[in-house]
């Protein structure tokens, strides 16, 4: 649903590729053969970022890449900014916040841990952004990005700290961090943070994924606030992937209702007719409830049916958001979407502008994709022993790592700690940078 337009201005930003690829070079493997179990006994309750997986759970991107693909509905940020209404940029505000998260649906490969001074660049002339990440930090793991619209309407950044914990059938990731947008022609700035991401079944069965959570999305110029709620999927499976909540003004009247699933559609609807909506839904659920005498299975982690796969849509709704079908090949490629397929592709002209700490050129990841598991697993292993023996010498000579893109300070709108863009990325001029790979 990408709005196919060219943002002018292609040659001097342009990093080499026009027309994007469809596919990875090599399939997935298969996991069956690997018991994760063996690895995460060992870890229950523990932080995940100190443990090393073996490379067959991952997917051939990097953190940075997959941070990017919140990138992939941009055409929400573009229309926001052309309304003159500010409840209605809200809306679209809403639908990108939960379009930004609709990309990890049955991806249960992990992306690979960013080497600390990893980069990574994305310009899509024909989805009017570019955009540059940086790993600023890696205990705690920390990574930064900044996008800004081609036609300078809009800067989106952030940083994410990926706080991942695990519960013995389940791996829960909380992306810790805030998310800014800023739409320059209104001289708005909205901020929130990502709901938890968990995955289930990681020892037995079929992996699957659950978001959790309140998103509190504030427009800090009118103090409208959107509050979503991610709704956990419930004994029966009823709430699975469901996204509900109101935008409010700051006296706190409800001004709009929204609602949908993050992994297929978000609506909007006046708030009574959701509310009347809701008070019938309710009594429906109870009646079935006293009609059939309910069994339990709280212990079951087994992914629930849901009683329909799409979203019932209240009379007079609005749609803000509709996902894009993924390619008949995701299946096979690490259940990636069109966007994610084209996020590691290089070819020469790139080559010779992008930094050389460009999770493109990372070894690891480029044999993954191309299907040398064991080529992938050394060259990890390699680059992880590499990482180690910098921060000893650093540690020896007493000397701090320095970010080269971003600098540590207050998000200027909710003051809470964040990564700054120090600027001059895009001047392409790359000297003394680290080699990390």
């Amino acid at each position: 649903m990408s709005e196919e337009k060219d943002c002018g201005g292609g040659d001097a930003l342009s990093n080499g590729i026009k027309k994007h690829r469809t596919s990875l070079p090599s399939p997935m493997f298969s996991r069956n053969d690997f018991s994760i179990w063996s690895i995460l006994r060992k870890c229950i309750g523990m932080e995940l970022s100190k443990i090393t997986m073996p490379v067959i759970f991952n997917e051939p991107l990097s953190f940075l890449q997959r941070l990017t693909e919140y990138m992939e509905h941009t055409y929400l940020i573009h229309k926001a900014s052309s309304l003159s209404d500010p409840v209605e940029r809200m809306q679209c505000v809403a639908a990108f916040a939960v379009s930004a998260v609709a990309s990890q649906w049955e991806r249960t490969g992990k992306p690979f841990n960013p080497l600390l001074g990893e980069t990574y660049e994305l310009v899509r002339d024909d989805l009017g952004f570019r955009l540059i990440s940086e790993q600023v930090s890696h205990h705690p793991p920390i990574s930064a990005f900044h996008a800004e619209g081609l036609n300078n309407d809009f800067i989106f950044h952030g940083s994410i700290y990926p706080k991942l914990k695990f519960w013995g059938k389940s791996v829960e990731a909380e992306p810790k961090g805030t998310i800014t947008l800023e739409l320059l022609e209104h001289n708005e700035a909205y901020t929130w943070t990502n709901p938890t991401c968990c995955v289930h079944n990681i020892i037995v069965g079929k992996l699957w994924i659950e978001q959790y959570g309140n998103v509190e999305i504030i427009n800090h110029k009118t103090g409208d606030k959107c509050v979503l709620n991610f709704k956990p999927c419930g004994l029966f499976g009823k709430e699975l992937h469901k996204v509900e909540g109101y935008i409010q003004d700051k006296s706190k009247k409800k001004l709009c209702a929204l609602y949908g699933k993050w992994t297929e559609c978000l609506y909007s609807v006046d708030p009574a007719t959701f509310d009347a909506y809701k008070k019938n839904d309710k009594k429906n659920t109870e009646e079935k409830k006293n009609s059939k005498q309910m069994s339990t299975s709280e212990e079951s982690d087994e992914m629930p049916v849901p009683d329909s796969e799409s979203v019932l849509i209240i009379p007079g709704s609005v749609l803000l958001w509709r996902i894009a079908p993924r390619p008949p090949n995701s299946a096979q490629m690490y259940n990636f979407t069109s966007f994610a397929m084209v996020l590691n592709e290089v070819d020469k002209d790139m080559e010779s502008v992008i930094p050389k700490t460009d999770c493109r050129l990372r070894p690891d990841i480029r044999a993954m994709e191309n299907g040398e598991i064991d080529q992938a697993s050394e060259e990890k292993k390699r680059l992880e022993e590499k990482q180690r023996a910098a921060r000893k010498n650093r540690s020896k000579s007493e000397e701090d790592w320095k970010t080269r893109w971003f600098h540590q300070g207050p998000n200027p709108y909710n003051g809470a700690q964040d990564w700054i863009y120090s600027g001059s990325y895009w001047d392409r001029n790359y000297f003394n940078l680290p080699d990390i790979y």
